[in-house]
């Protein structure tokens, strides 16, 4: 395909679709668009209304910054600075782990587990990064106060100013600790998304994750599970009587997390799944929980 000539915004698009095409970016058009509609600070749709109209300089400029910075795998969402998660519009950093769909899989685990919203359930967010399953979880339940937890500074603070900008922070605190060390309170629901990628593993996953997104965030242990051995070990004290938690899991992890729940003395009460069909959101309770009538049939499998 041949692009047009000069600096409109159809040829900017055409030339930087091909360019992405050529390094194996999936969606190469889609992904030139909101670059050059980010460096224009309009909106996709208002690009696609008018591609014969003039780049100026400066926009020039930036699409090809973020362009070359594109070519180098920085993800997309670390370009943009924002990354959409369930309703919510969050910043993110290098500092955190970029929010993504199959984690609103655990946000569905939680809701349905906690389907009243009047109720005032006290929520935990263990390794909240951008804070993306908290503040999603207290978007639906406005009776809900909780507290996001992150062993990096950067993202406890990244965390509370998404919590600001969604109009959340008067029901959200966000503290930097190892896993639950700084806690001593009972929540009715912890929400987890730790790293679980066995370490070994970590340089073969694609260049946007492996050299771009948090080694902290990511790296699981030998085994992927040493942070699920942490959390498991300390949800019985962290979950007030009735408790519930979500953990993600990575691929083919439910029935290595489930044994260490049980040997933690807690109940595996079904996974909820991600559009892929994989088992995503573990939940988890103490004592009779699994007895309890909100557990759905989407969790029974």
């Amino acid at each position: 395909m041949t692009c047009p000539p000069g600096s409109t915004i159809g040829a900017y698009l055409c030339q930087a679709g091909q360019v992405l095409r050529a390094a194996a970016i999936d969606q190469p058009r889609y992904e030139a668009r909101l670059l050059l509609a980010h460096a224009l600070g309009t909106t996709q749709d208002a690009l696609l209304r008018d591609p014969r109209a003039e780049v100026p300089a400066e926009a020039a400029v930036r699409f090809g910054t973020a362009l070359k910075a594109r070519l180098d795998h920085t993800p997309i969402a670390h370009i943009l600075g924002r990354q959409g998660f369930w309703t919510l519009d969050l910043a993110v950093s290098p500092a955190t782990l970029i929010p993504r769909p199959d984690s609103e899989s655990l946000v569905e685990a939680a809701l349905e587990a906690f389907p009243d919203p009047r109720r005032p359930i006290r929520v935990l967010d263990l390794g909240t990064g951008t804070g993306a399953l908290l503040l999603a979880v207290l978007s639906e339940r406005p009776a809900a106060f909780g507290i996001g937890l992150d062993r990096a500074p950067e993202a406890a603070a990244l965390a509370a100013r998404n919590a600001r900008d969604n109009g959340l922070a008067d029901r959200a605190a966000f503290l930097a600790g190892d896993w639950a060390a700084a806690l001593d309170s009972a929540f009715d629901l912890v929400l987890s998304n730790p790293p679980y990628i066995e370490h070994d593993a970590i340089a073969g996953l694609m260049p946007d994750v492996a050299r771009h997104e948090p080694a902290l965030a990511l790296d699981g242990g030998a085994d992927g599970l040493d942070a699920y051995r942490a959390i498991t070990a300390a949800l019985p004290a962290l979950l007030a009587p009735g408790g519930v938690a979500v953990l993600e899991l990575g691929q083919g992890q439910r029935p290595a997390v489930e044994a260490l729940a049980r040997a933690a003395g807690l109940e595996p009460a079904g996974c909820h799944a991600d559009l892929g069909g994989i088992d995503r959101a573990l939940v988890l309770g103490k004592g009779d929980f699994a007895k309890k009538p909100f557990v759905g049939p989407a969790l029974a499998h």
